[in-house]
């Protein structure tokens, strides 16, 4: 990578990146530094209700995801969850406490997002509310993130706006079609890797990476 950085874009409530999340622990593991940056996709003015039509695509869409990267989306995920009326998918809490949980040490970050999206979709458990995803920090040491997104410090709040203003930026700069994506920003100019690399092998992912 030498002077590049890379830099993955996602949405906590985007089931394609929870599929992309094996090969972020493979590029994790092998010493190559990630920034992540949420979108706000599903946050804000993209937040809207789960009906019966968008859980019936969703859960379609979940189980190529799982034949495609092996990430399980549990019964109970369908059951409590998809299969809900009156919930909204909103993003905004878990996008919070992702940042709060990077807020002193940015690498948090990833442990954060895959904690939450391993509670929703294994754990069939509510990451769109304040509560449910302080609950799911707590559960994986993250107390303090939890009673930061409880009580929202400025700091947070202006990380929070900072990380999605760039997230955002930095999406329509690179004209991506959606997230998951990866950008490698060598000397101040992006490039989409596109998101197919993430379902591929790793080699081939590497390599777009190098190629970049």
């Amino acid at each position: 990578m030498n002077d590049a950085t890379l830099t993955y874009l996602f949405d906590p409530l985007c089931g394609w990146c929870y599929g992309a999340t094996p090969m972020l622990d493979r590029l994790e593991q092998s010493g190559i530094a990630l920034e992540l940056l949420p979108t706000g996709l599903f946050s804000g003015a993209g937040a809207r209700p789960l009906d019966a039509g968008f859980a019936a695509h969703a859960w379609a869409n979940d189980q190529r995801i799982e034949r495609l990267s092996g990430q399980r989306f549990s019964q109970a995920y369908l059951d409590n969850v998809l299969n809900v009326r009156g919930t909204l998918l909103d993003s905004g809490a878990a996008t919070l406490g992702i940042v709060a949980a990077g807020l002193e040490d940015p690498r948090q970050r990833l442990a954060a997002l895959k904690a939450i999206q391993h509670a929703r979709y294994v754990g069939g458990r509510d990451i769109v509310t304040v509560d449910g995803v302080a609950a799911v920090l707590t559960d994986v040491g993250m107390a303090d993130a939890a009673q930061m997104l409880k009580a929202p410090t400025p700091a947070l709040l202006a990380a929070h706006r900072d990380l999605v203003g760039h997230g955002r930026t930095l999406f329509q700069r690179l004209h991506a079609n959606g997230v998951p994506a990866l950008a490698v920003i060598r000397n101040a100019a992006p490039r989409l890797i596109g998101a197919n690399a993430l379902f591929g092998s790793y080699d081939d992912l590497v390599a777009h990476i190098q190629a970049a």
